[in-house]
């Protein structure tokens, strides 16, 4: 009587292949080991970066939901969210939005506008380009606290700064031996922050912008030229509907840096006559105060809000990055 042969099942062959580690087996962990080689070099940097940026931050927020003042030790607790309670109700946090709020809009609208008309300056062809763009972008790469005392005595100044000394040169132009000598700090205090805040972020804003005016297709602009477009045409209906997410990208990114900015208010105002911003005056919560809690609430508050601005400059740079891809 013949024997007959069975052949196995092809889910038994599978089964068998896959447990005697078959080539797509082998590949996929062959594949896996490569993606670990090429981020293991990454590992040290991102432990780094969590133990000096994330740790301090869930410390801060769970100091946030305490109650500790050094001045009264012995009171020390759980405040639950009486610190953001506070935070949210003291009349000198309202101020310091509004004084945030306005320092803000004013420095990123006007950096925006002046590094517009540089960077479009400087997309055209002329002698000595390269030595101009150094020269303005030499601004932005001074420490903020430089910048500030410069503005503060070389300046601002009201015996020997160089905008009285300007003034009294004109004065003395047309016959006058009285000219004005204003205290800059002191009449116009906000202004003075701004002014110096502007100087150091123009040449952020005009690079940003710049990098967009030079991924402008060039064909197009030539071929609105030869239809008889003029300047302003060009300008308003090719240069800039491409320059809108850089314009969006540099407004959010300056909105997230003079949000934090620090030196200037205390560099030359020390926080008075109504410059103090929300970092001086966590850092007066802090160091004048003494409240710690209420001072790491505050912190976190500020830390939210600039994580919702970054989140749209995220967005914007991933769109861009998408543009750049695909054309």
């Amino acid at each position: 009587m013949p024997t007959r042969t069975t052949e196995p099942a092809p889910a038994a062959d599978a089964a068998v292949a896959l447990r005697a580690g078959g080539p797509d087996a082998r590949a996929r962990r062959t594949e896996r080991a490569k993606n670990w080689a090429r981020r293991a070099p990454l590992l040290p940097a991102l432990v780094f970066l969590v133990l000096v940026t994330q740790l301090p931050f869930l410390a801060t927020v769970v100091i946030s939901f305490t109650r500790w003042n050094a001045l009264a030790p012995d009171n020390r607790g759980f405040a639950a969210l009486d610190n953001y309670r506070a935070v949210f109700t003291d009349p000198a946090m309202r101020a310091s939005v509004g004084t945030t709020v306005l320092l803000t809009v004013t420095v990123v609208l006007v950096s925006l506008l002046l590094g517009l008309g540089l960077a479009l300056l400087l997309d055209r062809g002329f002698r000595g380009r390269g030595i101009v763009r150094t020269l303005l972008i030499t601004p932005f790469l001074i420490v903020p606290v430089a910048s500030a005392l410069l503005w503060k005595h070389a300046l601002y100044n009201a015996s020997y700064g160089l905008l009285n000394g300007s003034l009294t040169w004109i004065w003395r132009l047309f016959g006058s031996d009285d000219p004005p000598q204003p205290d800059w700090m002191t009449d116009s205090p906000l202004a003075a922050v701004e002014m110096s805040l502007i100087w150091q972020w123009t040449p952020f804003m005009m690079l940003i912008l710049l990098a967009g005016l030079q991924s402008r297709a060039s064909d197009a602009v030539e071929a609105a030229r030869m239809d008889g477009a003029s300047a302003f045409d060009i300008f308003r209906y090719l240069t800039l509907p491409h320059l809108r997410r850089y314009l969006e990208l540099a407004a959010l990114l300056g909105t997230v840096y003079v949000v934090q900015n620090f030196d200037a208010v205390f560099t030359i105002t020390s926080g008075g006559l109504g410059t103090a911003n929300l970092p001086y005056t966590i850092y007066q919560t802090v160091y004048q105060s003494h409240d710690y809690g209420r001072a790491s609430a505050q912190g976190v508050v500020v830390v939210l809000c600039s994580l919702l601005v970054a989140t749209f400059a995220l967005r914007t740079v991933s769109s861009l990055l998408r543009e750049e891809v695909t054309s």
